[in-house]
């Protein structure tokens, strides 16, 4: 049985433990139609239904499931799925005496039957220290400010290599101090900047941007930010993104295809390294579940910005 996970936590508010509780619990509660993990899995030829009533560890208990494997790539959406699940497994000793890991080193989404048969992907044994790991990972990525998730950069996490590496990215897309953009932000401008016009060539997958952080559809209220404010980096955007809700993805991608996008005079001069984005444009970022402003950031500066990633 596949269970696949749904949540991505790169972007917006994380989802409450409360959310995330009731997602692995399962079962239909009056005034509550939110997705539960057994909605996303077909019928078992043991169990047949039995799933769409129970919640994942309860399931695992009545039919003696005996081996759950973690697939997860070293994307920092997945890795931060998998520190979160880790965190809830090590709870249940039914679940957590049974996890296995797999070290899955490539993008498992976008692997095809041949790469998945032929390639060898270690299975690791999950023991008490690699637990206290993802939690520690976990309830530092849920904390305000990335203080918590910049310390873990001097930690070693043996069973968890690619945690790490996902960290780092993160806070890799903070507004650097000198420029005010993070890393994807930058590679937008210089790709803009080449000519690279359209938010097709820029946005799908397999595209001339690269980033392992953002999808698709993050990647538009990113560019929208580079496109507003009182001083903005990028022209061309279509105007009626400002009026389309959030929502409506049929209108929003059809206006992001309009789209011709150039730098503005401002914008060649933040690639440039002459201006800061920050100093003339508010900026409004997501970590962890909670929207960081310029004030914040500023005082990070003033603090040499040791509690950020350089």
């Amino acid at each position: 049985m596949v269970v696949p996970l749904i949540f991505r936590f790169v972007w917006g508010p994380l989802p409450t433990s409360h959310h995330l509780g009731e997602y692995l619990t399962g079962g239909y509660f009056r005034g509550d139609p939110e997705v539960r993990w057994s909605d996303l899995v077909a019928r078992s030829p043991q169990s047949g239904l039995a799933h769409k009533e129970l919640g994942l560890v309860w399931f695992c208990k009545a039919y003696g499931v005996e081996e759950i494997e973690l697939w997860f790539d070293p994307s920092p959406s997945n890795q931060l799925q998998l520190v979160w699940i880790l965190d809830y497994l090590r709870s249940e000793p039914y679940a957590a005496e049974r996890t296995k890991l797999r070290l899955v080193d490539f993008d498992l989404l976008g692997a095809d039957g041949d790469r998945l048969r032929d390639h060898a992907i270690r299975q690791l044994e999950v023991t008490e220290p690699d637990f206290e790991d993802a939690r520690i990972a976990w309830e530092a990525y849920r904390s305000p400010t990335p203080e918590l998730v910049s310390g873990l950069l001097n930690r070693e996490f043996h069973t968890l290599p690619f945690l790490k590496p996902a960290m780092e990215e993160l806070l890799a897309e903070l507004p650097s101090p000198a420029s005010g953009l993070g890393a994807t932000e930058a590679q937008l401008l210089d790709l803009i900047a080449k000519g690279h016009n359209r938010t097709k060539e820029l946005f799908e997958p397999g595209g001339l941007l690269e980033t392992r952080v953002f999808d698709q559809w993050e990647l538009g209220p990113l560019l929208e930010g580079l496109a507003s404010g009182p001083m903005p980096a990028i022209a061309g955007l279509d105007p009626k993104l400002s009026t389309l809700p959030r929502h409506d993805a049929r209108g929003r991608n059809a206006a992001y295809r309009r789209s011709r996008l150039s730098l503005t005079e401002f914008g060649q001069a933040v690639l440039a390294g002459r201006e800061d984005f920050r100093r003339h444009n508010p900026i409004r970022r997501w970590w962890g579940g909670t929207l960081l402003t310029n004030e914040r950031l500023w005082r990070w500066d003033r603090e040499g910005r040791s509690l950020v990633s350089p």
